[in-house]
């Protein structure tokens, strides 16, 4: 039989005072509105809790047995209130920032700390394959990623674009130049698929020929920059990739003709919160005068006083600088009530 907990907090405050006025009075309602809510308790329960006539007011058998149970679930309402209020609070004080592979997000991070010391902030590694997830699982509360993502139920905002660089051996023809066109790795062998590097399918020479071999399955960048080192194909990837798995037996070069790799920060429509909205500002640039802040910056802003700095006049000059001409003195001014002469 389910309860009403606010009915069970009555009647407790009814059974340890045993008078339905003082009881009333310290729960601040009616007395009437106490008496009726413990008359539909009894009936609920097809017994009475309170002796009839009786005065002083009087427990029954079923009623002390009952103040039992109802103390034990106002106790378990209690703790669970409890534990919601605490699981509320750890993650209003903690922000969870995923970031896919080759996003640096320390400088975000560092403005967050300093504008914002009270609430924690904890970082989730992820990749390509693992960004849309982490968000759609509640793992983080919001993440940079790369696109492409499926928008459904996400807030998506671009911020830049990474430069697409081709990775091979330091022997390689292509080391020798500053940066490469698409057309100049036609003859190449590219370890990517084409979903990734659709503009160098297009004019591929073992594509067009049929002679492409097929491509390892390649689960992870770093496994794809292995293979480039063993000599098994060149690799086009954003250029953070490169410069994270950098090794020194290998080089990379801007691509001209292919498409950059958009990155962008994203999270949960529905999970929208004022911390999240506070990490996309200072992630799009917004200044601190500008962030709406917590309330004890406002408040901590709003209580400091407008200070003018003095105006410190210099005293004039007694001799000219070695050197330097002398300046010319002013007209002297014409005494109050008389006429200046022309």
């Amino acid at each position: 039989m389910n309860f009403d907990v606010q009915t069970l907090r009555w009647y407790i405050a009814v059974a340890e005072e045993l008078h339905f006025a003082r009881a009333a009075k310290s729960l601040n309602i009616a007395r009437t509105k106490l008496s009726a809510a413990v008359i539909d308790l009894e009936d609920r329960l097809g017994h009475s809790l309170f002796v009839p006539g009786a005065s002083p007011t009087r427990l029954t058998q079923e009623g002390a047995v009952f103040l039992v149970t109802a103390r034990e679930l106002v106790d378990e309402d209690d703790r669970l209130r409890a534990e919601e209020a605490a699981l509320l609070a750890s993650k209003q004080a903690t922000l969870t920032v995923g970031y896919t592979e080759g996003v640096t997000p320390t400088k975000w991070t560092r403005i967050w700390a300093e504008r914002f010391p009270d609430v924690a902030l904890e970082l989730v590694p992820s990749t390509i394959d693992s960004q849309s997830t982490i968000l759609d699982d509640g793992i983080v509360d919001v993440a940079f990623v790369r696109m492409p993502v499926d928008p459904n139920g996400l807030s998506v905002i671009g911020l830049y674009e990474e430069v697409p660089v081709v990775v091979v051996p330091k022997d390689h023809a292509v080391a020798a130049f500053e940066r490469i066109s698409i057309a100049d790795l036609a003859d190449e062998h590219l370890l990517n698929d084409a979903d990734t590097v659709p503009e160098w399918f297009e004019i591929a020479t073992e594509v067009a020929d049929g002679t492409r071999l097929p491509v390892p399955p390649i689960a992870t960048n770093d496994e794809l920059i292995e293979y480039v080192a063993a000599g098994l194909g060149l690799a086009i990837v954003p250029q953070s990739i490169a410069r994270l798995h950098a090794r020194k037996d290998l080089v990379y070069r801007p691509v001209d003709g292919v498409a950059g790799s958009p990155v962008a920060i994203a999270w949960p429509t529905g999970a929208t919160t004022e911390n999240v909205e506070e990490f996309v500002g200072i992630v799009r640039g917004r200044s601190v005068r500008s962030s709406r802040g917590s309330g004890t910056e406002k408040a901590a802003t709003a209580k400091k006083p407008t200070v003018k700095k003095p105006t410190v006049k210099k005293p004039a000059a007694t001799k000219a600088r070695q050197g330097a001409p002398a300046a010319k003195s002013r007209r002297a001014a014409p005494a109050r009530g008389k006429r200046p002469k022309r």
